[in-house]
């Protein structure tokens, strides 16, 4: 007997999946539910890496003949502050406008056989009694999800970071990220082009500058629809310049707080979910399309493959998709984590620093040479005008302790410890109370980000320098900065992972040094 399948959400990952699964199993019945009408899309830009594609390309041409026709392809990534405008070549993306994709997506599945009901909400699952699978692919906001309870083990992180999409009639050449500071805070953009005639433009900025600029009076519990118009003249002022005076298009366009989800079990019976319902990663590492596709690559295969046994379908398909997923999440912390910090990074930071500071958030020096060896020769020889010395070699005093250069050695652990280096020598203490001028505080990282509060209250009025050791390597950098850049401390992390990452952390400015040392229980 043929599979009667539903999938509900008709967005990229429910319309790929309910696509693939009819051109696989061509005898089953396959019926898409979406609650908004077809020419409905809300939002701009998809985006995809040229590195990522090639598993979607090789399950369907959809993608890669939308973008061949529609959509838009670029090589550098540009950072634009203060006047000046920085690149980094080697860094294939290509982007499509989002109502575009979807088109072509109903237009693959309508081939296929794939029944699309558009205007349908299902609110309860009960209403599917009679398909034999059905597929969530609704969204951050499933109500699929929701309705399967808390057994799925589903867990949302909010970041602090405030954000508005919008699109503008100015075209970027590429991915453009800018950055002003108005007379409330600093706000910052990522554009980039999806049509000839449209690009992406992506607003954050920290809560604070939003209530000074008083952006938040727009009612965001409302349905989709209206979009916050007083926000939109607002930023077309301040980034005039920048869009050669464009204006800027709403599409239900309000402030939000990005939303990292989670979750344990994606799956419930005969219900399964993909896609944002359950896993998000912050928009700067543009994968959710991608991870949501892929995700539906999988699912159809391992369903196809055991259709009178969904329980191991279900099984198979987290086992092979969740370590994926969370490898992307993990890299996109780092990301969400840049965007909640840049107003201290413009404040500390000149352009050259500034840029490879943010494009160092994820890869070390070794990969962005590969990619731009240009980009990281300027980053150089900017440190050696400002410093007469490579970064490793640059003198650096701590308190009374001067050492002629900032790889550094940390012996013993604990108390006791002495952190030395060509030329000098410090003690070191591990009680904040006792921190001087004369010693420095030796601080342990916590392992998540949760504990990071605690360690920030550690840090001392004073010290020669505060030396970062445990945890992981994004605390000790979060912990780190909080130091440098918060309180004016000289920063120095324990770090074992090698010249790349020594080189990368102290000519970006995430520590004044670098120690190395055997450091028990950290993946340093």
């Amino acid at each position: 007997m043929a599979l009667r399948v539903a999938c509900i959400g008709g967005g990229p990952g429910g319309l790929f999946f309910s696509t693939l699964f009819k051109q696989t199993v061509p005898d089953a019945e396959v019926v898409l539910f979406e609650r908004n009408q077809a020419t409905d899309a809300f939002g701009f830009g998809v985006v995809f890496s040229d590195a990522t594609l090639s598993r979607i390309n090789d399950a369907d041409p959809v993608v890669r003949d939308g973008l061949r026709d529609h959509g838009t392809h670029w090589d550098d990534i540009e950072v634009w502050l203060k006047g000046e405008q920085k690149s980094f070549t080697g860094n294939g993306m290509a982007a499509i406008y989002r109502k575009t994709l979807l088109q072509l997506m109903q237009e693959r599945a309508a081939e296929a056989g794939v029944d699309m009901r558009f205007g349908q909400y299902i609110p309860d699952l009960s209403q599917l009694k009679d398909f034999d699978l059905i597929v969530g692919a609704d969204g951050a906001n499933s109500s699929t999800r929701e309705q399967l309870g808390e057994s799925l083990g589903h867990t949302a992180e909010t970041a602090s970071a405030k954000f508005i999409w919008f699109g503008t009639s100015h075209i970027f050449k590429g991915m453009t990220f800018i950055h002003r500071k108005s007379e409330f805070g600093n706000f910052a953009v990522h554009g980039y082009p999806i049509s000839d005639n449209l690009s992406t433009f992506i607003v954050e900025t920290d809560e604070e500058t939003w209530r000074k600029a008083g952006l938040d009076e727009f009612d965001v519990s409302q349905p989709p629809g209206p979009s916050d118009l007083k926000t939109q003249r607002f930023l077309e002022k301040l980034f005039a310049e920048d869009i050669n005076g464009e204006p800027l298009v709403a599409n239900s366009s309000r402030w939000a707080n990005f939303r990292t989800r989670r979750t344990r079990t994606w799956h419930k019976g005969n219900v399964v979910l993909l896609g944002d319902a359950v896993h998000t990663a912050h928009f700067s590492v543009g994968s959710g399309t991608k991870m949501a596709m892929e995700d539906a690559i999988t699912l159809v295969r391992e369903v196809a493959a055991h259709q009178d046994d969904l329980e191991q379908a279900f099984t198979n398909y987290e086992a092979e998709r969740q370590p994926q997923v969370a490898k992307i999440q993990n890299q996109a912390r780092g990301g969400l984590s840049w965007w909640e910090h840049f107003g201290r990074y413009y404040d500390a930071f000149d352009p050259t620093q500034f840029t490879f500071h943010f494009f160092s958030r994820s890869i070390d020096i070794d990969k962005i040479r590969l990619r731009d060896p240009e980009l990281v020769a300027s980053t150089e020889q900017d440190w050696l005008d400002r410093h007469g010395n490579a970064p490793l070699e640059t003198p650096l005093t701590a308190g009374t302790a001067e050492f002629s250069g900032r790889l550094l050695t940390i012996s013993p652990e604990g108390a006791g410890a002495t952190l030395t280096g060509p030329g000098g020598s410090l003690a070191l203490v591990t009680d904040p109370a006792e921190a001087n001028i004369s010693n420095g505080l030796l601080l342990t990282a916590p392992d998540t980000e949760p504990g990071l509060a605690a360690a920030f209250a550690q840090l001392p009025a004073e010290a020669a320098a505060v030396v970062i050791r445990g945890g992981n390597a994004f605390t000790r950098i979060l912990l780190s900065e909080e130091a440098r850049l918060g309180r004016g401390l000289t920063s120095v992390i324990v770090d074992d992972r090698g010249p790349a990452s020594n080189l990368t952390l102290v000519l970006s400015g995430r520590a004044d040094a670098v120690a190395t040392a055997n450091v028990e229980g950290s993946d340093a």
